[in-house]
Parts: C-alpha cells; structure tokens; sequence
C-alpha cells in the first residue's frame, strides 16, 4: 500500500505573481495534476515540506489550501502519473547528439553542454520517485560521455583498474620522490597537494614527458600501471585517501571536487569557480613547480573553508 498526500488549493484571481509561484513549486516538485487546483505527490518527506511551504504561500494570502492523505490500498493507482521515462528518453537523445559532434575541436564546447545536461539530469533524479531502467540507461549514457570528454581532453589520462587499494602508512612513505606527468590538470595537481601536505611533507615531485621516464625508485601517480592511479570510479586522488585513511570531512568534499572535474558526475556547487582558477593559473603559469605552489594555496583555502563550514554546522 502506498500512501499519497493531495494539496487542494483555491488562489485569489487578482494575485498571478503568487499564482505563478505556487505552480513553478509544484512542477519542479514533479507533482501531478489531478485536475485544476488539485495536486498529488508521495507521502515522503521532501514532498510534505514542498506541500507544507506552499500551502503557508498560499494561506498568506488570503487564499485556501488543504493537504490531505490520499490511501491507495492496490500500491500502484497513481504511479503511473510520475512515469518520467519520456524526459529520460529526450535527455538521453540529447547526451547522443553530443556524443556523435565530439572531437578535439568541440570539445570544449561539449563540456560546457554536458555540464547543463548533467545538471538536468540531476534536477529529473530529484523528482523521479519510482526509479527504474530509463534512469539507469541515462546514467550510463551521461558517464559514458563524460569519460569520453576526459579522454579527449587529456588523451593520456590513467584507465581505471580493478586492483583492490591497500591500507598504507604514511610513515613508510617520507622523504620520496613521488612522479607524474607534467603539464598538471586538477587531478594531478590535487594529488600532489595531498601528497605534501598529509602524506610526504618532504615529498619532491617529479615532473614527467611520459609515464615510461618514471624511475624504478619513484612513487608514481596518475598514470596507468602507477603505484597511484584510478580505481574503479575512483580517481587517483580518492585512491590516495583511501591508501592512507584520510577520510575526514573536508578532504572528502575536495574529493568530490576533484572527482567531477575529472571525470565528471555529481557537481558540487563550488566547481564552476574552481575550475576556473585552475583553468587561469595553468594557463598562466608555465612551470609546473610554480603551478603546484598556487594550486595547492587555493586548495589550502579549500580546505579551511570546508572546516569552517563543518564547525559553524555543529
């Protein structure tokens, strides 16, 4: 048996502003519309708070609002009524077109595009209570995607492999040379931070033309058969986390940072301007010494903030 909740509302015909707010919440809700003035989503809680911040909307106003349980003793009356497969469908159509224009000429402009179709892939998840195969084909397409923007973007970039990532102690791992390719991008060069800052203190980065220049006695990352590199859908930051246990808070939305503007999926909110600044230092910067140093400030100031946000929440 699932349970429903009805909003039954009547506005005054003079207020169109509030009119037009009430109807912008509901649809991003994904209600559905039993007839005019009446709505239906799940009993759950992000829905009874939607129902429960218009009906204060509307009852400011003057106007009436009523939210009522709606029992559906079969289970499936009203499901049907939040089939999104047709948005999944025209979203998928979309993430192929893209896929088929894809090339290192358009590569840029593919990215900016898949971010928007990521986002609204997000926003359709939010809404989708009765998830099945048309989501998980979306997704695939969507990472399918974003992997091959990766690609291109950095032909080089590391595959992913199955090895299990092994506990470590950062005691065994002082004063080394640790090697990765140069011309950083924010995967490498957030993993370079981690290194100095949490790992190896002492650590000296070496900068490679190519994966095989790696010393037999460096400690390589980012690049295939490295001691550090991509593990399943982890990047190689995420790997080195996992490596040396550090897992706390802060690190773990850097993280999230790092994972998205790798090789995409969920976005933080701070990524757009992230990946900005790193975009302009590399840009302007030429040597890949001088271009840790300003990446790991910002990363610095990450950081703390992410602290910050952690404590004020407490």
């Amino acid at each position: 048996m699932k349970n429903w909740l009805a909003l039954i509302l009547g506005l005054p015909t003079a207020n169109a502003t509030e009119r037009m707010r009430a109807w912008r919440a509901l649809k991003a809700s994904g209600a559905a519309v039993l007839r005019d003035g009446v709505y239906l989503l799940p009993d759950i809680g992000t829905c009874r708070e939607t129902l429960a911040a218009v009906e204060r909307d509307i009852l400011a106003i003057n106007g009436t609002a009523f939210i009522l349980p709606v029992v559906d003793p079969g289970g499936e009356r009203f499901v049907h009524l939040f089939d999104r497969s047709d948005d999944y469908d025209k979203l998928r159509a979309e993430i192929e077109a893209c896929a088929g224009l894809l090339n290192t000429e358009s590569v840029s402009a593919i990215t900016k595009q898949v971010r928007k179709l990521r986002k609204t892939y997000e926003q359709l998840t939010h809404i989708d209570y009765f998830p099945g195969r048309p989501r998980q084909q979306t997704d695939q397409a969507l990472r399918g995607l974003e992997v091959a923007i990766s690609r291109a973007l950095s032909p080089d970039e590391p595959h992913s492999s199955s090895q299990p990532v092994t506990v470590l102690n950062c005691d065994d791992y002082r004063g080394r040379v640790w090697a990765t390719r140069k011309r950083p991008w924010v995967d490498r060069l957030a993993c370079a931070w981690l290194i100095r800052r949490f790992i190896d203190p002492d650590a000296r980065i070496l900068w490679l033309n190519t994966p095989q220049d790696c010393p037999a006695d460096a400690l390589g990352f980012d690049f295939d058969n490295a001691d550090f590199s991509h593990v399943g859908n982890r990047v190689s930051f995420e790997v080195l986390q996992a490596s040396f246990e550090l897992q706390d808070c802060g690190l773990n939305r850097i993280a999230a940072l790092v994972h998205y503007l790798d090789v995409g999926g969920v976005q933080p909110e701070e990524a757009a301007g992230i990946e900005r600044v790193l975009t302009g230092l590399r840009e302007t910067i030429l040597h890949d010494d001088h271009l840790l140093a300003a990446a790991s400030a910002v990363f610095d100031g990450l950081l703390a903030g992410f602290v910050n946000d952690d404590q004020s929440n407490e």
